[in-house]
């Protein structure tokens, strides 16, 4: 069978990169073991505003009218909502934050990203906020497991879809590009955290991050906000809120652990101590394919151009993927140029040895 693109990993990068394809006329297959993802575990946030310095993210308002456009078609298509937009109440940790944040919020460049500030004295029921806090704007969240369950199914329906154990080994480079049946033009690597191990990018810096997230049922009133106090709470319904996530760089699994459970807990405790009762619902795990630069990894590799890798998008992937995944089926298609910040070309000399 000859197609244009094998694609390697359902996650959200290769489904993005997928349908971006094949809106543009090109005959794609998916390979995927089926297995849960690190996209499907996700909290899916965008915040375009990070971190204790309150920065704002770079392009991010490309990124984010390019995300807001893809998530509405996709809604449209599937007759069903994935994002959902939703404010951030950042609460301050310490009185440094709260400086920085008064810097930023008098900034002509963040009043479109950052809302009212509070300082300390303003309290909200059921939560304390000695330093105050920040409500900041254009932040929400994407429904990844549902929006990943139709993708395949668009996938099937289209005969672009394959569930399989993918090994390396089975890719045949010589006397022409091949896997198993399929001949395709190129095959793209989208695994997420498992290029560590592909023999043909394992060079790249990856940095991967182990997460841990729960859901929870409680009966406390809290604001219908995302809350943001160095972890993250989602609101979901019915009293059912979303907690993460840790970050582990050691123990590289997908396994839960008391640990991760006890040290979310003891985070919410300290700025929800009334919130009870508390029933655990479920606990996750699974690792981020974050960089060493936090910037994507894309591109072709330096000795085969028929093979190429999408990946690296770390926490960012929901804000990031839709822009990327246009700007590389770009590259691929019609020759743009890939952003230096995201092309591989930027660790070929330092990284790669042949």
């Amino acid at each position: 069978m000859n197609i244009d693109y094998l694609i390697i990993g359902q996650g959200l990068a290769g489904s993005l990169l997928a349908r971006e394809l094949i809106q543009q006329g090109c005959k794609v297959i998916v390979i995927d073991n089926g297995q849960e993802n690190a996209s499907q575990v996700a909290a899916g946030l965008i915040n375009p505003i990070t971190g204790m310095r309150f920065v704002k993210s770079a392009d991010v308002d490309t990124l984010m009218s390019t995300a807001r456009h893809c998530y509405s078609q996709l809604a449209g298509f599937f007759q069903q909502e994935f994002y959902i937009e939703k404010p951030m109440l950042r609460i301050f940790r310490s009185d440094s934050e709260l400086k920085n944040a008064g810097k930023r919020h008098n900034n002509r460049e963040y009043q479109a990203y950052l809302g009212d500030m509070q300082f300390p004295g303003k309290a909200i029921n059921h939560l304390a906020t000695p330093f105050g806090f920040l409500e900041q704007k254009q932040s929400g969240y994407l429904l990844t497991r549902p929006l990943l369950s139709c993708l395949k199914a668009f996938f099937i329906a289209k005969n672009s879809y394959r569930q399989a154990d993918f090994d390396y080994r089975d890719i045949q480079l010589q006397p022409s590009l091949h896997w198993q049946d399929i001949s395709p033009k190129q095959v793209i690597f989208c695994e997420g955290y498992q290029a560590t191990q592909n023999p043909w990018f394992c060079w790249l810096p990856f940095q991967p991050v182990k997460g841990e997230i729960l859901t929870l049922q409680h009966q406390t009133e809290l604001p219908d906000k995302i809350l943001n106090y160095g972890n993250w709470l989602i609101p979901l319904n019915d009293h059912r809120i979303r907690i993460g996530a840790t970050f582990d760089r050691e123990n590289l699994n997908i396994h839960t652990t008391e640990q991760g459970k006890n040290d979310l807990l003891n985070a919410l405790k300290q700025i929800s101590p009334n919130l009870t009762p508390i029933t655990l619902v479920n606990h996750q795990a699974n690792v981020r394919p974050c960089t060493q630069d936090r910037q994507p990894f894309i591109g072709h590799h330096p000795e085969h151009d028929n093979i190429a890798i999408f990946n690296g998008f770390g926490a960012k992937g929901s804000l990031q993927i839709p822009w990327h995944s246009r700007h590389f089926a770009d590259a691929l298609l019609n020759g743009t140029p890939l952003s230096k910040t995201c092309n591989i070309e930027r660790h070929y000399e330092s990284h790669f040895t042949g």
